[in-house]
């Protein structure tokens, strides 16, 4: 991939049939490459500039687990703004296509201004954008980034650093509550500059009785050495 290879063409360059089946079928599914290393190690650097941040999460003190994160400010870097504008019109096929699967509202407009203006009417003010870090022993525990009412059905996270290279162990977790079953697992290692497309909430699965509500939740397994950061995009507000 070109080093001027802007966001939106990278991510317009998706086969996004074939993702969009993945994500149908297990609620999550792997991108190709987004941003270069470089791209990873300017984000990645960014950690440690208190003033692109409004909050900073100790995950331990609040037993979310092991690690810190930071949420952006609404003035995110060039590169995260581009990458958020250029998947949620991606991504709107397919939360509508869930909503109608489910029976349930579909509020999302055509553009992601007028979603955040919709979140912010709600209540809904705050930059949801993650910059996470995790050292050796660092985790994060099963979770969904639900904010408030207002909630978008696909979230996107970024490897910046590269599995058995830069860190070991940290592998990205899912679990889905299947309808009258076990819960099923999942496990991904995010290769440096790649996304991951996965569900937020819930996602629809096909029964014998129609379409059914499957709960997901995400974490991340301990890391073992080394340092790993990841982006995470979302795509509403929170309160």
């Amino acid at each position: 991939m070109p080093e001027t290879t802007p966001p939106a063409e990278t991510v317009a360059q998706t086969d996004w049939a074939a993702l969009t089946a993945e994500l149908d079928t297990h609620g999550h599914a792997l991108t190709g490459q987004l941003i270069t290393p470089a791209e990873c190690r300017d984000i990645t650097a960014l950690y440690d500039h208190q003033h692109h941040f409004r909050t900073t999460v100790d995950m331990a003190r609040h037993r979310f687990g092991s690690g810190r994160y930071r949420y952006f400010t609404h003035d995110l870097p060039d590169v995260v703004q581009a990458l958020r504008d250029a998947f949620y019109p991606r991504l709107l096929p397919i939360a509508r296509e869930w909503a109608a699967k489910l029976g349930k509202p579909a509020p999302w407009p055509d553009t992601l201004a007028e979603w955040l203006e919709k979140c912010h009417a709600a209540g809904q003010h705050r930059s949801a954008q993650i910059l996470l870090r995790y050292g050796p022993g660092d985790w994060n525990a099963l979770h969904r980034d639900v904010f408030g009412d207002m909630l978008f059905p696909l979230q996107v996270v970024i490897g910046l650093d590269t599995p058995g290279a830069d860190f070991t162990g940290g592998e990205f977790l899912m679990t889905e509550q299947r309808p009258r079953a076990q819960s099923r697992g999942s496990a991904i290692a995010l290769p440096q500059g790649h996304g991951l497309v996965f569900t937020t909430r819930d996602r629809p699965v096909a029964t014998k009785r129609g379409w059914s509500n499957a709960p997901m939740r995400h974490g991340v397994s301990t890391v073992r050495s080394g340092r790993r950061h990841t982006l995470g995009l979302v795509f509403h507000d929170a309160a």
